[in-house]
């Protein structure tokens, strides 16, 4: 469906494009439940492996012992050194708590987001609802001057002053899969805690955003100040490390940033129609998509919970997703790209060089790892585990860098928790044997994060070690 650029003009204008354009989407065949096959996975046996038992010998007690032992730590462990999770005072609507990118020294929705995951898979209720809290109290756009309003400002300080006014479609993917959730554990609350209506809206805002453009600096609600970037980046260690490094270089710091005027944004839809496929950002001068974003297995939960009009449009997105996780995987080492156009060639990075294998590229292979775990509808899923576990080990299961070009050669020294833990859960799909087990048994014996890296790395290692124990699983009202 064509939608032409609208330019601000309050919020009625905005309020009527949304609902025009979700109008628009609502025909009879639309609103109808689309014909889903529920797959050979767990979502119809119930049967949730847990691969440390199966394959290492473990108990289940251990497994659960494990994680719980690494919730306590990342959420309510020794503040300096442990835990991400960080209660801050409480509003009407009850306990607020953000969970912070240690090494930058902000709040992210991504990291929001798998927090609340994490907090509804184990029943951690409390926390849930305080993260959300603070979701919709700081992060969510109310200014009817910004052109991402309803969508979740990507990056925060612990203040709950923004980093960014702009928005990243996987915070809103995993907030929208944890309020269903939580809809289906606990039951739907009153306002914010309406958690299936709060799902709701975030589909809804992600397919059917009205296209609009705005000159900035824009703000997050009516009475903030306009946000203007700083010329010089916010203290964190990650900072510090930088500028010791330009330091012992002889390059100036902080790095020159030209000035610009500023220029219009136009922000529409977090999906591409044609394709069916996520995109990076909503911002439509920035192209394509990222193939970590991709979740066929919450699109198949969205096929049959979501809003009925575009129940159809997941079904579809599903299998786009998982063709698309094929077009972007190397054919040597199954590696696949940050970011990438929309028939899978790999885009360049923002230097201008070739398309790599970096951080976000970690969870591509959980996020087919657990489509085949929970819907087992695409053999092809097993040769891809197969192909990127057997590149690393050939690495070295407990040295392989952190980030590649796609044809294999290394372009980092460190490795990462995060990446092994990611790669662990590709045993899902692997094929059973000796090279999956190493992947098992690395991540079993590697202790939780702690430091200054353990935001990223301990969400993926918690998340993960639940995925490989069973305990990440479809919460289904209808399955209990």
């Amino acid at each position: 469906m064509s939608r032409a650029p609208i330019l601000l003009g309050g919020v009625t204008a905005i309020i009527l494009a949304w609902a025009g354009a979700a109008q628009a989407q609502t025909s009879p065949a639309a609103s109808a439940t689309a014909r889903v096959d529920d797959g050979a996975g767990a979502y119809r046996t119930q049967h949730y492996r847990n691969l440390f038992a199966e394959r290492l010998g473990l108990s289940p007690q251990e497994t659960h012992a494990r994680i719980e032992h690494a919730f306590q730590q990342l959420f309510h462990g020794d503040g300096q050194e442990q835990r991400v999770y960080f209660e801050t005072g409480a509003n009407e609507n009850g306990p607020l708590a953000y969970v912070t990118d240690w090494a930058n020294n902000d709040v992210r929705t991504e990291g929001m987001s798998y927090a609340m995951m994490i907090a509804v898979q184990l029943g951690k209720k409390r926390e849930f609802d305080a993260l959300w809290n603070w979701s919709k109290t700081y992060m969510l756009t109310t200014d009817p001057a910004n052109p991402s309003r309803g969508y979740f400002a990507w990056s925060m300080n612990t203040d709950g002053t923004p980093r960014a006014t702009g928005a990243a479609p996987d915070g809103e993917e995993y907030y929208a899969m944890a309020l269903y959730f939580a809809a289906r554990r606990w039951g739907n609350g009153k306002g914010i805690y309406d958690y299936q209506r709060e799902g709701d809206t975030i589909l809804r805002g992600m397919r059917h955003h009205p296209v609009v453009t705005g000159l900035p600096p824009f703000r997050i609600h009516p009475n903030d100040p306009p946000f203007v970037e700083p010329d010089t980046p916010w203290p964190s260690p990650n900072s510090r490390r930088e500028q010791a490094a330009a330091d012992k270089a002889g390059k100036p710091w902080p790095p020159h940033r030209p000035r610009r005027e500023p220029r219009a944004v136009t922000v529409g839809p977090m999906v591409d129609e044609a394709h069916a496929m996520v995109r990076f950002v909503p911002e439509t001068f920035i192209p394509g998509t990222d193939p970590s974003y991709h979740l066929p297995a919450f699109y198949e939960l969205w096929a049959r919970w979501g809003p009925r009009e575009d129940r159809a449009f997941w079904a579809r997105a599903a299998g786009a997703s998982r063709d698309f996780f094929v077009q972007t995987a190397d054919p040597a080492t199954g590696l696949g790209p940050d970011r990438a156009g929309f028939d899978g060639t790999p885009l360049k990075n923002w230097d201008g060089s070739p398309g790599t294998f970096g951080y976000d590229s970690w969870r591509t292979i959980s996020n087919w790892s657990v489509d085949r775990s929970w819907w087992n509808k695409d053999p092809r899923q097993q040769a891809l585990s197969d192909r990127v576990q057997h590149f690393l080990a050939s690495q070295g299961v407990d040295r392989f860098a952190d980030r590649y070009t796609l044809d294999g050669k290394p372009l980092s020294d460190r490795h990462s928790t995060g990446m092994l833990a990611a790669a662990a859960v590709g045993s899902l799909a692997a094929t059973p044997g000796q090279v999956a087990d190493d992947f098992l048994r690395a991540l079993w014996n590697t202790p939780v994060p702690s430091g200054e890296q353990r935001y990223f790395d301990g969400m993926l290692y918690l998340m993960s070690m639940m995925h490989l124990g069973g305990e990440f699983r479809v919460i289904d009202t209808n399955h209990k």
